[in-house]
């Protein structure tokens, strides 16, 4: 199982980044998949969850109205759009697989002024 995460970066409040992750060695499109964070000096955070098939879609309150997962199974792929960016959602971004319990490498997501 291999996930590689990009497109993280710095932000001000108030904009937009898109994550993303590829995915190789399963069967991506029946597998869920979720995005998680950490913020410095906090535990592991669920951000959301998409079902294999993309017809189902989880969000932590926090990023509700704000974020939008979504799924590629053509490409292997799934994506987090972030807007309306608080410093608050500052933290390393993970993708993670439901089915063999895989973690990427993570990517850096700042939110600042």
């Amino acid at each position: 199982v291999q996930l590689v995460e990009s497109g993280g970066g710095l932000v001000q409040p108030g904009g937009s980044l898109r994550l993303s992750c590829a995915a190789s060695g399963f069967t991506f499109s029946t597998s869920a998949m979720s995005w998680y964070r950490q913020a410095p000096g906090k535990g592991r955070e669920l951000v959301a969850t998409i079902t294999g098939t993309g017809g189902i879609t989880n969000y932590a309150d926090s990023v509700k109205g704000r974020f939008t997962i979504s799924r590629d199974n053509a490409k292997n792929t799934v994506s987090l759009q972030m807007n309306s960016l608080k410093p608050e959602d500052t933290a390393v971004y993970y993708c993670y697989d439901h089915s063999y319990y895989g973690w990427g490498q993570g990517t850096q997501v700042t939110v600042s002024s």
